[in-house]
């Protein structure tokens, strides 16, 4: 067997590309090392919030004993030494660096998620304490809500205070983020990163950042196919394949889904591709391009009050139904790109960009609002791990920086008997945005005692908007501001099972480049009749930034078969952006958005898996997620205390579930919603509710084959999923609530060979 010197097999195991496999035993003999096949494996402590094995220590070696004797000196004897390593996966890694940030983060493992029906991303997002989202109508656009992001923004709406990302590559825009490319199927796994947590990616909005990964030729089959269909008209189909083929790997996918509905008028289509292809230069340096399409069609029902939800959510509001109003995203397009160059083994720098193409045709109301958006964005960031007097100390600069590149709306007449005989097509208003978006962002971890870490960062945030109405007159706005953002926080391991941890950080979010244009005045009756009974804007009003400061404390860990996470937060708001609905708003298919006064946004956020019991390699377990929210008016001039409508106080999801060692799996799992504030009075509400689903399923061993059946709402109850707030209801029931399906079955096959 030839030897190794020392210093190459030391290089060798620092280097992470070249990891040692699992058991391996090193031989040490004075300055050589061999390698033997067997020895037994040296435990290594779990890191308390992954579970994960953690680093194993360098040893040293023994010195060579010597012999006294004057007979030929005997060799020494090698010292067995064993170094026992699992094979980390992509789920893993990613657990792994997200422990290091002092708050509340988790990892989704794709996987799992697929166990079941994966419609929209409200199924991949479920069970995660602090995020609300909700699906209604069958459509993309989920009503996603963290800690209170987005809190008043309904369906089909560009999402907004929370940023999200592809890759590590911001789909979030001036605009806001589309949602139509968010397609469940072909990931890996997702990253959640609850509030200030998203730092390092440059998330500085109050909700934090949400990071979809997607499947590479490294974790895919070569052939996989998958269907889902059931009630109220849906099938789904994916196509994909993954290989590597030496330095070189890609991942293909196709997905179409098509879905009468539940409730009427909201026939649901869409088409996507999903696409990504990586070259590995050396064990350095590697790059990967990305590529996704999709193409959507949602019907619009309008929004219902309480009683014709309770009675029939079947219906659709006058007159949506007869205007056959939907909403097509005829084909947005995302290009991107990410290197990464490890420097040495102790630095890397990543950096990369994408383009952006999203075109939209809303045909909702009397008038329809044409929409075209091009952006750009980029992402550099440079780590580097060091230690200090002894103390290790982790250190990242990076850039975020998003903006448009054109970026328009203009509305004209489509229903031509509302603006009494006026032909079809009219224009009725031309605006033109604009915006950027800048983040220079510092953040450095320090181990100042053992097991007890320090972060100290900050960003500067460089923000611009314009908003300019062209037609049917003139009226420019353009803003510019400045920002420090700063957040400090700690980490504190006091067993290998605990972790504590907290934080004091700032966040910041701008409005949307769109919101200016409807936080301005309508136009005079008198002056453009057209455009005031299309109850338009004509001009675009002042808004300014959100800011929030927020205390964060929580623990994380496992012991005696459970997992759990605990965070309990509180954020005191500024100027909070804050959308409302009035009766002639609602007539013209728009609402109102403005700053409020000042608020509070405070939460508990809890989860919990707990190992009921385990024969024989079967598992019965517990998964349990609550989210309690907090969202309050400080001494509103209006509304006095008040909570915030639109999102439940409490929040519950449950799961049994059982995992056969021969492949079949099972689970029996509950919603639980208090009832929601509809209105700002705080006079209407949505009712709670209770939604109880089955899933049983079969998994063949050790083969990319899966069958599985379920049942969706099992009672049959009628509830509001997405409640968008009006002002007063002053005793009125008013059209805010859009509801969730009724009863449905659903199968899926799933069939991949290498």
């Amino acid at each position: 067997m030839p030897r190794i010197p020392v210093t190459t097999i030391r290089n060798r195991y620092s280097t992470s590309s070249r990891i040692l496999s699992r058991h391996t035993t090193l031989v040490v003999s004075s300055c050589w090392i061999g390698f033997a096949p067997h020895a037994f494996a040296a435990e290594k402590p779990l890191s308390p919030r992954t579970g994960h094995a953690a680093a194993t220590q360098h040893a040293k070696p023994a010195a060579a004993s010597t012999s006294s004797t004057a007979t030929a000196p005997t060799p020494p004897r090698p010292e067995l030494i064993s170094v026992s390593r699992h094979r980390a996966t992509p789920v893993s890694r990613a657990e792994t660096r997200l422990a290091s940030i002092p708050g509340a983060t988790s990892v989704i493992d794709a996987q799992k998620v697929l166990k079941g029906r994966n419609f929209t991303s409200a199924d991949a997002l479920a069970f995660q304490p602090g995020v609300f989202a909700q699906s209604s109508g069958g459509g993309d656009g989920i009503r996603l809500s963290v800690r209170g992001s987005g809190i008043a923004t309904g369906t089909n709406y560009f999402r907004s205070g929370m940023l999200m990302m592809f890759d590590g590559l911001p789909v979030t825009t001036p605009a806001g983020t589309p949602y139509e490319l968010f397609e469940p199927l072909g990931l890996r796994y997702t990253e959640v990163l609850r509030g200030a947590n998203a730092f390092d990616y440059g998330g500085m909005q109050l909700g934090g950042g949400i990071n979809y990964v997607s499947q590479t030729g490294y974790d895919a089959q070569r052939y996989q196919a998958r269907v889902e269909a059931g009630s109220f008209g849906y099938v789904k189909e994916q196509l994909s394949s993954g290989g590597v083929f030496g330095k070189f790997d890609y991942y293909l996918s196709a997905t179409n889904s098509y879905r009468g509905g539940y409730q009427d008028n909201t026939k649901a289509t869409s088409f996507g591709l999903n696409a990504n292809f990586g070259y590995r230069f050396n064990d350095r340096v590697s790059t990967r391009a990305f590529f996704r399409y999709r193409q959507t069609d949602n019907g619009y029902p309008g929004y219902l009050t309480r009683d014709q939800i309770l009675s029939d959510p079947k219906q659709a509001q006058s007159p949506y139904y007869s205007w056959g109003s939907h909403r097509i995203q005829p084909g947005t397009k995302y290009y991107g790109s990410m290197t990464t160059i490890r420097i040495d083994d102790h630095s890397k720098i990543e950096f990369g960009g994408n383009y952006q193409d999203a075109p939209i045709d809303i045909q909702n109301t009397a008038s329809s609002q044409i929409w075209g958006y091009k952006t750009i964005a980029g992402v550099l960031n440079y780590d580097r791990h060091d230690v200090l007097r002894g103390h290790k100390s982790d250190t990242q600069v990076g850039i975020l920086s998003y903006s448009d590149i054109e970026a328009w709306q203009r509305n004209r007449i489509r229903v031509s008997s509302v603006f009494g005989g006026v032909p079809d097509g009219t224009l009725l208003r031309n605006v033109k945005y604009g915006g950027t978006e800048n983040y220079f962002h510092l953040r450095n971890n320090t181990e100042v005692v053992h097991n007890l870490w320090l972060t100290a960062a900050g960003a500067l945030a460089f923000i611009k908007r314009t908003s300019d109405v062209t037609y049917p007159n003139r009226s420019d706005l353009h803003t510019a501001s400045v920002n420090f953002v700063p957040r400090g926080g700690f980490r504190y391991i006091p067993d290998p099972h605990i972790e504590i941890y907290g934080n004091v950080s700032r966040s910041i979010q701008p409005p949307n480049d769109w919101n200016y244009n409807y936080a301005g005045n309508y136009y005079n009756a008198a002056s453009y009749p057209l455009q005031a009974t299309a109850g338009e804007n004509s001009t675009s009003g002042r808004l300014r930034n959100q800011t929030a400061t927020t205390f964060e404390i929580g623990t994380t860990g496992h012991y005696f078969h459970n997992k759990w996470s605990l965070t309990y937060y509180h954020s005191s708001v500024h100027n909070e952006l804050l959308t409302i609905t009035t009766p002639a708003s609602l007539a013209a298919g728009t609402s109102i958005y403005g700053n409020a006064s000042p608020t509070t946004h405070q939460g508990v956020e809890v989860s919990l898996e707990t190992e009921l019991l385990k024969w024989a390699g079967n598992t019965l377990s517990l998964r349990q997620a609550y989210t309690y929210q907090d969202f309050r008016y400080r001494h509103d001039a209006v509304f006095g205390n008040n909570h915030l409508p639109g999102i439940p106080e409490h929040f519950y999801q449950g799961e049994v579930h059982l995992d056969m060692r021969n492949g079949f799996y099972a689970g029996f799992s509950a919603q639980v919603s208090s009832k929601v504030g509809a209105s700002y009075d705080m006079t209407y509400f949505a009712p709670s509710y209770h939604i109880y689903n089955a899933n049983i399923g079969y998994s063949w061993p050790h083969k990319h084959r899966e069958v599985f059946i379920s049942f969706n709402n099992l009672a049959n109850t009628h509830y509001a999923a997405i409640v968008v707030p009006g002002y007063q209801a002053a005793g009125k029931q008013l059209a805010v609530m859009q509801p969730g399906d009724g009863f449905g079955v659903f199968v899926g096959a799933s069939i991949g060979f290498n």
